[in-house]
């Protein structure tokens, strides 16, 4: 049974990341972590070191947070019914980010599914502050739903990469399922650096297309421009679903929130964004 963390603030944008999550796994046996984290405005240092005095203030921000998290299981078991799915609300008083990590791993999670707000109130995916760390961080993969993102099914997957990375079936996993599930085409786009592809590079290409083998894929070769110019240039000429990337420290992925430009204007895209993490050593 798969095992998926639903991060929540109770906001219109977390529900659609829900619903996104419900569709997406709709004939697949899940549970469901509502995960939502509380942490006062105003507290005393001693609330983190046990104070009895402070204990009520902790008590009722975690009965208001689970009430809330009741409803909204309430809400998801009616509008979808779905018997495959189960529910276990989740309440803490911590960073969200630490939280979730946390959770991933006493849970053995295998995936993370998320809202985060769009720029202005357009429809697109502004990476915030805790959605990069959640993403640096995360040792399993995190889908991010632009806001107000109506559900499309992934049968168009765009996956960026440099073929620096080593590919494992177990970390594309969750990428294989997805593409299976839904009779995906997985569209590998590589763009040109001006130099031929190394030794190693052709080794990944060729371990990827080994990967790739029973899901309908194809290999693109851009010439050099930015990776975000071409994610959108890519969409221009054919309708994408689901954006996939791996994250490796050695990639094009680091460097997109290493950017000054980057980090003003934030990371616009306009349809769900997966990113998978770097390999286990």
């Amino acid at each position: 049974m798969k095992k998926i963390l639903l991060p929540t603030d109770f906001s219109r944008n977390a529900y659609n990341a829900c619903e996104y999550a419900m569709k997406l796994f709709t004939d697949e046996e899940c549970v469901f972590y509502l995960v939502h984290t509380y942490t006062p405005v105003v507290y005393q240092p001693e609330y983190m070191l046990g104070n009895p005095g402070q204990i009520p203030l902790g008590d009722e921000y975690q009965a208001n947070a689970l009430m809330q998290l009741e409803e909204l299981q309430a809400t998801l078991t009616t509008q979808f019914n779905n018997p495959k799915h189960l529910f276990v609300p989740h309440a803490s008083f911590n960073l969200l980010v630490n939280e979730v990590l946390q959770l991933v791993e006493n849970e053995n999670a295998d995936l993370v599914v998320m809202g985060t707000k769009g720029a202005t109130g357009a429809k697109e995916i502004l990476l915030g502050t805790q959605t990069v760390h959640l993403i640096k961080k995360a040792t399993c993969p995190v889908i991010a739903i632009p806001s107000g993102f109506e559900y499309e099914t992934p049968k168009e997957i765009l996956f960026p990469t440099d073929y620096e990375v080593d590919y494992e079936k177990e970390q594309l996993q969750e990428l294989l399922d997805i593409a299976k599930k839904h009779i995906s085409s997985i569209e590998v786009m590589h763009v040109s650096t001006g130099n031929e592809l190394t030794e190693e590079q052709v080794e990944n290409q060729q371990k990827l297309n080994y990967l790739l083998a029973e899901t309908a894929h194809l290999f693109h070769d851009l010439p050099s421009q930015g990776i975000i110019d071409a994610i959108n240039n890519f969409q221009l000429k054919k309708r994408m679903n689901l954006l996939v990337m791996i994250k490796n420290k050695h990639t094009f992925f680091e460097r997109l929130f290493i950017e000054p430009v980057i980090k003003k204007i934030g990371f616009h895209i306009t349809i769900p964004f997966m990113v998978i993490p770097e390999p286990k050593k």
